[in-house]
Parts: C-alpha cells; structure tokens; sequence
C-alpha cells in the first residue's frame, strides 16, 4: 500500500475534471440555446454561420429600403394624380372656351383659371417632398450637361448610352406676334448618336430618337444674339437618379429617375385661352401635357410593381437564410438535455468515487496500530 501517490484519487479526480468540463459545456448550450458558442465548437460551422447571419441582417434592410422606395413613390404618384386632374380641367376649360358661344368675358374668366391651375401645378411640383427631398423638380432624374448655354438636355431614356454627342444648330423657331411657330429649328447631328436615327423639331424643342429605344430631348433658349451656325457638346452621365439599396451584397441596386415636372417640360406655359384660336391651339398641348404625365406615372408604377416583388424575394431569402442558419447554430434542446442529464450523473459519481478513493490510504493507519 502507497501513501504518496494515490493513483485511484488521480484517476477519479481526472475523471471527475473531464465530466465537470463537458458538463459546463452541455450547460452553456442550454443556456444560450447555441450549439456553437465558440470557434472551438465548430471552427467551420462558426465561420459559415456569421457570413450567414450578415446577410440576413443585410436582407432585411434591404426589404426595409425597398419598402422606403414605395413610399417615395407613391408620394410622387399622389401628387402627379392630381396634376392629372389639373390638366384635365384644362382640357375641360379649352373645349369650352373653343366654342364659338363664348364672349371675350367667357374666355377672359377661362383663362383667370388656367392661370390658377398653372399656379397650382407649379406649386405642386415645388412642394411636393419626401424626407425634406424634393421629387418633382428633376433632382432625381438622369442629368446631362452641355457646353453651349443656350443649349439645355431636357431628357434622354434610359437606352440611351453615357458619353458625349454632338450637334450643329443652323437655324432658331421663328414665331408670328401671337407667339405661333412659323418655322422649327434646325439642328443637325455630328458625332455620337446611333445610326438611324430621326430628328423632331417642334419650335426650339429637338427631339432625335430610334426605334430601339434611344430618346434625347434638348431645348434651344432663342437668344438673339446666339451666332449661327453654332454648335453644343452633349455630355450624357447617365447619373442622378435615387438610388435605392435593394439586395444585402455591393451593386444590388435600383435607380428610381422621376422626371421634372414643370410647365415647360408639359407644354403648357404658353397656352391662351383668352381667344378662340388659342383654345383651338392648346388642345394639342394639354393632350400632349397629359400623356407625358401618364408616361411619368407609368413609369412610377413599373417601379412600384418592381419594388413590391422585390420585397417579396428579400423576405423569402432572408427566411430560407435564417431556417439554414438555425440548422447550423441552433442546439437540439431534447438531445442536449439527454447530454446533459449523462454528465450530471458522471459528474455526481466522479464526487462520489473520489471521496471513496481519498479513504483509501486512511487503511495504512490499521497497519500501524
């Protein structure tokens, strides 16, 4: 018999440390309700499950943001419905002041209200924010910039591609007293458009677009001393439009261009419905002026539509992500339990088989009686 060394206490006490440790182990798990607690744990499960978990957090801001981007439209949309009205009161106003029953005070009263209204649309398109931003005045649509001052880029669609074009203006509209177009302006293309393409003059107002798509509008300002010819370099950007953050990773992103919304950009600065001629000229006008807003509200509700499904997709991907990152680091409650229970047992028997291994030297004590 030794007393030096009890190796039975050794062997107990090692066993004992080892049942302790993973029952620490099993507890911590309980408790937190991770099985991965720690890079020793799962080295790799812990890795895969933190990328994981970023990019649901990502998701559902994402979702989030897009859900922001709806609210901006249908701000926008709001108030474009009512400059819809608007316009068509005007086209109620010029079919009325067109007919030939209307005294000279009848048109007078007509025209004390398309005034009004033009006011109103104004103020409208000057007002009308989201988040102190506002969304009718063209600070969110695609910008260009030109050389030429008296040369202005209105707008160019989405097809058409960032970089610099060319123009030669030969020629300005020519007006008659009562501020009809005589002749349109001239311009001619130089460099960087598309071939097939077509020019439109309607006054100082150039449209050169193609079939596939490809659309760019610019105003001429008729400044008499402009020397003709002239010439005016388009740089396209293709920039300005609302950004909208839509996806968790780098360049998951939708651009929402919401176009000025002015007088000008609607044709209707200059109608008159003070005479009958004015009345008759402006219907043009206010149906062109109607569809460029229902072309701006189409294209608000596209992105709308866009939006919704996105979120839709966002929130099932941020579902699956979260299932299969619970899968990885959520603990088996049950079989954690059942763990568990086996080392308090080992745990309690190791105390116990201790204590007994502890007494055995107290049997030397006999030998020395």
């Amino acid at each position: 018999m030794k007393i030096n060394f009890n190796m039975s206490a050794i062997i107990a006490n090692n066993a004992l440390t080892n049942s302790d440790n993973k029952l620490s182990d099993s507890l911590e798990k309980l408790s937190s309700g991770f099985k991965i607690n720690h890079a020793k744990d799962n080295a790799a499960g812990l890795a895969i499950s933190k990328r994981m978990n970023l990019q649901i957090k990502g998701l559902s801001n994402a979702s989030s943001i897009a859900s922001n981007g709806i609210s901006v439209i249908e701000t926008a949309e709001g108030a474009l419905s009512e400059v819809h009205s608007m316009i068509q009161r005007m086209k109620e106003l010029a079919v009325q002041s067109s007919n030939g029953t209307c005294t000279s005070a009848d048109r007078g009263a007509i025209q004390g209200e398309i005034a009004q209204l033009k006011q109103e649309i104004e103020r409208l398109a000057k007002d009308t924010e989201y988040n102190g931003q506002n969304l009718l005045d063209g600070s969110f649509d695609l910008k260009g910039y030109t050389n030429n001052e008296n040369v202005k880029v209105k707008f160019y669609s989405d097809e058409t591609p960032i970089g610099i074009y060319e123009i030669s203006i030969t020629s300005l509209a020519t007006f008659d007293a009562d501020g009809n177009v005589l002749t349109d302006a001239v311009v001619n293309t130089t460099a960087g458009f598309p071939t097939g393409h077509t020019i439109k003059a309607e006054g100082n107002n150039i449209s050169i677009l193609t079939t596939d798509g490809f659309e760019m509008n610019i105003s001429i300002n008729p400044d008499p001393a402009m020397i003709l010819p002239s010439s005016a370099e388009i740089d396209i950007t293709g920039l300005g439009a609302m950004t909208m953050q839509i996806g968790a990773n780098e360049g998951q992103e939708l651009d929402i261009r919401i176009p000025a919304i002015t007088l000008e950009n609607l044709d209707i600065d200059d109608i008159d419905l003070s005479t009958q001629d004015g009345a008759l000229g402006a219907l043009d006008d206010i149906e062109n002026a109607t569809a460029y807003i229902s072309k701006v509200r189409s294209r608000l509700g596209a992105y709308q539509n866009r939006l919704e499904h996105t979120i839709s997709s966002l929130d099932i991907s941020g579902e699956n992500m979260t299932s299969a990152y619970s899968r990885i680091m959520d603990v088996d409650m049950a079989s954690e339990m059942t763990e568990y229970t086996k080392y308090q047992i080992m745990s309690q028997a190791g105390t116990s088989m201790l204590a007994q291994a502890n007494e055995r030297p107290q049997k030397v004590l006999q030998l020395l009686e």
